[in-house]
């Protein structure tokens, strides 16, 4: 049954939002639909709901017996507590327990610009996984292009940029620069770009309105993680009411994910009431149900109440509250 939101003339349910938007938007021929993939498989296997669920923001990366095939790289191995439960198979054990039919999964730091592990995993899952590939920022223009192009036909359907990665002082929207050429060639593809603003969205809006402005004739979906990481406080408040000012470009699509890294450590906990009042509940009048996405920030959500599954449905559930 599709459930609409009061009146809202788009399908109000997160567990869709995802699937149109950043899985299927790559202009790549050579790549499936994975919403058309996803349907296929969904129909021999499931007749209860046409809905799917869709996770838009996780992260797997190599066990330590895996490492030996799929090293970390140098100083970014994974903290010990979730060593051995950011595999892939581990990835598949809790999307089952969750009905999660699909993810679009975040290259890790952990394996910084070495996309292999997330490559095989896409390879071995095509009707599961697409990617999302971290940006380079040291390459020249040239070959961070080609370097998009060669891992979109490998399965990755968006790129994250990373500010932090850039040289200090670096912006992400430098004339000239590399970051500047992969966002037009993303919007020429209709790839979408993800920003990790984890310092606070507000060290970074005039950067990212910047970024918008300089691809108008081809502007690809720009999507904000974790809420743009506007935390419950003084600070965070100011920076969403610039997260809300972002909804006039309509290429600006917000992650509803890490819900855990939004409230702060010992602030909101699960079920997360204080988000939803303060920052979803806004969000959803401001952009509208088809520019929210939901995402688990998977494994970092294992060690938090509710986990995978209760983040999975207590989204889905502030729809129709």
């Amino acid at each position: 049954m599709v459930r609409r939101h009061r009146g809202l003339n788009l399908i109000a349910t997160v567990r869709v939002v995802a699937a149109a938007f950043c899985l299927c938007s790559s202009g790549i021929d050579t790549l499936l639909p994975f919403a058309s993939a996803l349907s296929t498989e969904m129909s021999s296997t499931r007749t209860a709901s046409p809905l799917k669920i869709i996770d838009s923001h996780l992260h797997v990366w190599a066990s330590r017996d895996e490492a030996a095939r799929y090293p970390y790289a140098e100083g970014q191995e994974p903290p010990s507590r979730l060593s051995d439960r950011a595999s892939t198979s581990e990835l598949l054990k809790q999307m089952a327990n969750a009905d999660v039919d699909g993810a679009l999964i975040v290259q890790p730091i952990n394996h910084k610009y070495d996309h292999s592990y997330v490559t095989a995993a896409i390879r071995e899952h095509p009707t599961k996984f697409k990617g999302m590939l971290l940006h380079d920022a040291s390459l020249p223009p040239d070959e961070a292009v080609m370097r998009l192009e060669d891992l979109a036909l490998k399965g990755f359907v968006g790129v994250r940029f990373n500010p932090y990665l850039w040289p200090e002082g670096s912006l992400m929207s430098e004339k000239g620069g590399g970051g500047e050429a992969v966002f037009k060639r993303c919007g020429e593809l209709e790839m979408p770009v993800g920003i990790m603003c984890f310092q606070g969205l507000e060290k970074h809006v005039e950067d990212i309105c910047t970024l918008i402005e300089s691809s108008p004739k081809s502007t690809p979906p720009l999507i904000l993680d974790h809420i743009g990481f506007t935390g419950l406080n003084e600070v965070g408040d100011k920076a969403f009411e610039q997260l809300l000012s972002l909804a006039r470009y309509d290429s600006v699509v917000v992650k509803i994910s890490g819900l855990f890294r939004v409230a702060g450590p010992g602030n909101d906990p699960y079920p997360h009431e204080g988000i939803r009042k303060r920052r979803f509940v806004p969000l959803l009048k401001a952009f509208g149900a088809d520019r929210l996405m939901m995402g688990t920030d998977f494994p970092f959500v294992l060690e938090e109440n509710g986990g995978d599954d209760g983040t999975v449905r207590g989204i889905d559930s502030w729809l129709f509250d």
